[in-house]
């Protein structure tokens, strides 16, 4: 059973984390561990970005503080990881892949995150590996966990963090990392929408769409960030192929929302968020429209 080592006395009054009272046996290696979980009370809220991540303003007494880096469980000998609501929920087909694919996860791991050690207490490099774990956890997953739309999530949560690594390291290459995770989440979201359609993956059955941890923006949160990764994240090499893109996301936007007022299905923010959006879809396209004459 895995446990952290325990912090000095004097820093008791500090923590801003605690070990789970019961432990989790994961259902891939069968290693029983405790998950660590975020106190109440330890983060200040600050400004909500174009992305509908949640910034959160340094406190006094903790110091910085990220909510994301503890939401995702792994388990600290196989490597395994999941959101809470999946982590012990997967069907017993899917574990044989999932054990199988251990020594590739951890090497995949380690190959993008060196001196990472999930038996100790997490910090940003642990946060964002655990996002990317995730991701290779969920290629297992079967339709009914709407395993696409979670890759995309936990790619665009890994986008985020790895930005935070670079404010601190910027001699590391996190903003390369943090590009690759956005195209990747770009793409994701675009799939899920596309498998949401098609009937191949429920989103309905996603209980949290985020994609923070804040507020759940649902379905229409989910339309608006693949709009907006299209417009910052897109690729450039083809411009007739980027201008048919951001006209349909342009269009997608407007059938979606409209000008419509608040409610209780377009939150204000969001609303807010999306008019914006629309501005600068219909201003991009436009200048390639004048770029073409």
């Amino acid at each position: 059973m895995v446990r952290y080592a325990p912090k000095p006395e004097s820093d008791k009054e500090k923590k801003v984390t605690f070990l789970s009272k019961d432990p989790i046996k994961c259902p891939v290696c069968g290693v029983a561990f405790h998950r660590e979980e975020l106190f109440l009370g330890r983060v200040n809220a600050g400004e909500l970005t174009d992305e509908l991540h949640r910034t959160y303003i340094p406190m006094q007494a903790y110091g910085e503080v990220h909510p994301l880096v503890y939401e995702v469980t792994v388990c600290p000998s196989c490597w395994y990881a999941a959101y809470k609501t999946d982590f012990l929920g997967i069907q017993p087909k899917v574990v044989i892949p999932l054990f199988e694919a251990t020594a590739a996860r951890v090497e995949a791991g380690q190959r993008l995150f060196s001196g990472l050690d999930f038996g100790t207490a997490r910090g940003l490099v642990e946060g964002t590996a655990s996002y990317y774990l995730a991701m290779l956890s969920y290629d297992h997953f079967t339709k009914e966990h709407a395993p696409t739309m979670k890759q995309g999530m936990s790619a665009l949560r890994a986008a985020w963090l790895a930005g935070e690594l670079h404010a601190r390291k910027p001699r590391e290459n996190y903003d390369y990392v943090a590009k690759v995770f956005y195209s990747k989440a770009r793409f994701l979201y675009k799939l899920a929408i596309e498998h949401e359609q098609k009937g191949k993956e429920q989103l309905a059955t996603v209980k949290w769409l985020g994609p923070d941890t804040d507020k759940n923006y649902g379905y229409e949160g989910v339309l608006y960030l693949e709009a907006l990764m299209e417009l910052k994240y897109g690729p450039q090499d083809d411009d007739a192929k980027r201008h048919e893109r951001l006209v349909e996301s342009k269009r997608t936007i407007a059938k979606m929302f409209g000008l419509g007022k608040k409610s209780k299905t377009k939150p204000g923010p969001l609303v807010d968020k999306v008019r914006d959006l629309y501005d600068r879809l219909k201003t991009e396209v436009k200048i390639e429209d004048d770029d073409d004459e």
